[in-house]
């Protein structure tokens, strides 16, 4: 029988997860600091668009030049990263908006990395939202659609 009591906390305070600091740091709480960030982002074509995203309260598509101003004042603030979903104006059978040069993502980034090119930019790579038939699913060669 053990002469320390189970439960008695913190009159009982095992010494075993305080040996080194190695240790107190892979044990200790979890600390969030503000460089841990990625603010995630959806950007449409147009200017001066902040179109609320009904489902998700205070969430908006933003247009490129509003964008910039939301991730100019997160990035003042200390956020170091953004992740970036593309609203394409249209949808088409090869998702060509997902990969076109004046895509809309592409130019998202481009302005982004002009104006704070310390930035990190991570952009979403899923078609279903530049796809005709908008679900998740691998292009065949033959041009015919797999899903998963």
């Amino acid at each position: 029988m053990s002469s320390h009591p189970v439960g008695t906390f913190p009159a009982y305070r095992p010494r075993r997860l305080r040996q080194s600091a190695a240790l107190r740091r892979l044990v200790g709480e979890t600390q969030l600091n503000v460089s841990q960030l990625v603010l995630p982002l959806f950007v449409r074509g147009g200017r001066k668009v902040r179109r609320a995203i009904q489902a998700m309260p205070g969430v908006f598509q933003l247009s490129p030049d509003e964008l910039l101003r939301d991730v100019a004042a997160a990035h003042r603030l200390g956020v170091p990263a953004v992740l970036l979903f593309g609203i394409p104006e249209k949808k088409d059978a090869k998702a060509s908006g997902a990969y076109a040069t004046k895509g809309i993502v592409q130019q998202a980034v481009r302005l982004l990395k002009k104006e704070l090119p310390d930035l990190l930019v991570i952009t979403d790579v899923c078609l279903a939202n530049y796809w005709t038939p908008a679900i998740a699913a691998w292009l065949s060669a033959a041009g015919g659609a797999q899903r998963f």
